[in-house]
């Protein structure tokens, strides 16, 4: 079968590829539609990062390279024998974290884990086994094109809880990419009423304002703090890192108040160098979200199936697997209008 295969850095290729034997606990999905990552995108540009191709992933057994997609729903096609609760025809959301699961849900991610297309097979292919406890079913009226955005908008979602913002409160997102904006999507949902996107693009800003922010600054024209004083004078209540580079990790603790909080959302492709005294002399709490539990993934399908939250808007485009390089990769490497791009594979809606 047709594949989209990591083989490092620049270098994704498409292959024919055969599907591993079902596991009598995994379901086979027919993949209908799979979103492109901020991640699979780092991983494009500068991997390997997190890719493992020394030695295999300890939690998957699994080296590079191996077919790419993590993002990704489908029809379930077959069942292994031990598996309950699924059955040929459901429509489905692929949950790719992979963890030891030794841990409570909300610890068990920070014990280990892996991704599903990124530290093994898949989702920019036709068919991919999965373990049926990542695997969720997907109810009316979400389509299977809603279901490849589920992933993302978890993330988002996750990051609005570690946050531990509260109706009301003044908000700042630092990096309007699609995980960014999938962020100001969860911070409106949540009750944000003061909503500050910031990036260096016009045209990412104004797909923010399009999706929920109330205020838009540009870094590059003007000095981004001071401009979010002028909007919220003690500073705002939370802040997202989303862009993962040094001079927004510094602007996201400086525009934040006093015991307000700043998230690290974004993935950073090299280390930073920053005082820890900025802290100390600021105030401000720091957490991280790595991820999402699976209580976060199914409440995000039950958000979107209820119309609370709406991510559909940050799609953009829609290609052809054959043109995952060119239309995908590439064009989100330099065409800052594209936010998230979903590969069609058996396209069904």
């Amino acid at each position: 079968m047709k594949a989209a295969v990591w083989h490092g850095k620049k270098d994704m290729r498409i292959e024919d590829r055969e599907l591993r034997e079902l596991k009598d606990t995994e379901v086979k999905v027919k993949v209908a539609w799979a979103g492109i990552c901020g991640s699979d995108l780092h991983e494009y540009e500068h991997g390997p990062i997190t890719v493992p191709v020394e030695e295999k992933e300890p939690l998957t057994n699994d080296k590079a390279p191996f077919t790419f997609g993590h993002e990704f729903a489908g029809v379930v096609e077959e069942v292994g024998a031990n598996v309950k609760g699924f059955k040929p025809g459901d429509r489905v959301a692929v949950n790719p974290t992979l963890t030891y699961g030794n841990k409570p849900e909300g610890l068990d991610i920070y014990d280990g884990f892996a991704f599903i297309g990124l530290h093994t097979d898949g989702g920019f292919t036709e068919y991919a086994n999965v373990p049926a406890t990542n695997v969720f079913h997907l109810p009316e009226p979400l389509t299977l094109q809603d279901g490849a955005v589920v992933e993302p908008t978890a993330v988002a979602v996750q990051a609005i809880k570690e946050s531990e913002m509260s109706f009301g409160d003044t908000v700042a997102v630092f990096g309007a990419g699609p995980i960014g904006l999938l962020t100001i999507i969860a911070a409106k949902a949540a009750g944000a009423t003061t909503i500050i996107a910031l990036d260096l693009s016009e045209t990412r800003l104004e797909k923010a304002k399009d999706l929920g922010a109330t205020h838009c600054i540009n870094s590059g024209d003007s000095d981004p703090v001071k401009e979010i004083f002028e909007i919220a004078q003690e500073g705002v209540d939370v802040s997202f890192e989303v862009a993962g580079v040094e001079p927004t990790f510094r602007q996201s603790i400086e525009a934040t108040k006093p015991r307000g909080m700043m998230v690290i959302v974004s993935i950073f492709s090299k280390p930073i160098e920053w005082n820890p005294f900025q802290l100390t002399g600021k105030g401000v709490r720091i957490t991280s979200s790595a991820a999402y539990s699976p209580s976060t993934f199914q409440q995000t399908i039950d958000l979107m199936a209820a119309g609370q939250l709406k991510p559909q808007g940050v799609i953009t485009d829609q290609i052809e697997l054959d043109d995952i390089v060119e239309k995908g990769f590439e064009a989100l490497s330099n065409d800052k209008s594209q936010a998230k791009i979903l590969v069609e594979l058996s396209g069904e809606k």
